[in-house]
């Protein structure tokens, strides 16, 4: 622990009346996703899940379930590709990432094709599938992926999986970056490009229903173009990490029929340089079964981030610490 971060963690040991012998604070960063997105308050739920200050009330008396000492927090990022840049340069303990992104980085593939391999990466947790959104102006003519040619379509901002996946679904569809007029905007601020009528689409990756969609869909007529044919048959035979995926109907206003789309699952990674004995506490920790009610409770998501789902889909090494305790719950063989 660097000094400052011990005297932070000294000083706020001591306002809480403990003894800075007593327990040891230690801070947890975990690096999630735009605000408008699902990555950030799933962040807030999984940094409020793991963390268990010094004073705070025994887990058995309703209070927190963390580990002892550890104070988590959930911080903003431009998504994925940052996340694992910023964990691979120890400006993260941990970060949200598309299982596509993590694959590339630990791997030095795809989108790292070309840079050195984040090697150290590894996997806490599959936590539950993220569908890709292709939102429209309803009057924008826009019927299948073919039909954004010469349309103006944010493909989401540099160093975000988003980009990396639209760029895939474009060319899968026979077009690329310059076959439309490319914007590199986020949800949100794409979202209010096209209730000005200057944004004829734009794509989005995250779990259903996204903040930034459900705030345009209640206010302007929007539809969701599916992501669907033989032509995303062939994607998903070149790209594993692509799954089938549905947006039922009435996820969004205005969304009367189910919508047929692909998805990537997201995933809490972290470096093997992190303790064992730490990623372990926090892996048990996320599937305590206090945590799960309250991921439950928490947001739409929550409800699918369970023991089954996370070893699925796994594509990189887990945690020594993140194994162990899957192979103690009988996940892992």
């Amino acid at each position: 622990m660097k000094l400052t971060t011990k005297l932070a963690a000294i000083a706020v040991a001591a306002m809480l009346g403990q003894g800075a012998a007593a327990q040891e604070m230690s801070f947890f960063r975990i690096g999630t996703g735009g605000t408008a997105g699902t990555y950030y308050p799933i962040g807030g739920l999984i940094a409020n899940a793991i963390s268990n200050p010094p004073g705070s009330r025994a887990c058995e008396d309703g209070g927190s379930c963390g580990v002892p000492g550890l104070v988590a927090t959930a911080v903003a990022s431009n998504g994925s590709v940052g996340n694992v840049n910023a964990i691979n340069g120890g400006a993260m303990e941990a970060g949200f990432s598309q299982s596509d992104v993590a694959y590339w980085a630990q791997t030095g593939t795809g989108l790292w094709e070309g840079q050195p391999a984040v090697d150290k990466l590894r996997l806490i947790a599959n936590l539950y599938p993220e569908s890709i959104h292709l939102v429209t102006r309803a009057d924008a003519g826009i019927e299948t992926v073919a039909d954004l040619a010469g349309k103006r379509v944010s493909l989401d901002e540099p160093g975000s999986g988003t980009l990396v996946d639209a760029k895939i679904i474009l060319e899968a569809f026979g077009l690329s970056e310059s076959d439309v007029t490319a914007e590199y905007l986020k949800p949100d601020q794409a979202a209010d490009r096209m209730r000005d009528g200057a944004m004829d689409a734009f794509f989005f990756v995250g779990g259903y229903p996204a903040g930034a969609i459900a705030e345009l869909a209640s206010q302007h007529d929007v539809k969701l173009v599916p992501i669907a044919g033989p032509e995303v048959d062939k994607l998903l035979d070149t790209y594993n990490f692509f799954a089938t995926d549905n947006l039922p109907a009435g996820t969004y206003d205005g969304q009367d029929a189910d919508v047929a789309t692909i998805s990537v699952g997201a995933q809490l990674v972290t470096s093997a340089d992190q303790p064992e004995e730490l990623v372990y506490g926090i892996t048990k920790a996320l599937y305590n079964e206090n945590t799960q009610k309250l991921f439950a409770a928490g947001h739409a998501k929550g409800k699918q981030i369970t023991q089954d789902s996370a070893t699925q889909g796994a594509g990189i090494p887990f945690h020594p610490g993140a194994e162990r305790f899957y192979k103690e719950a009988g996940k892992l063989q």
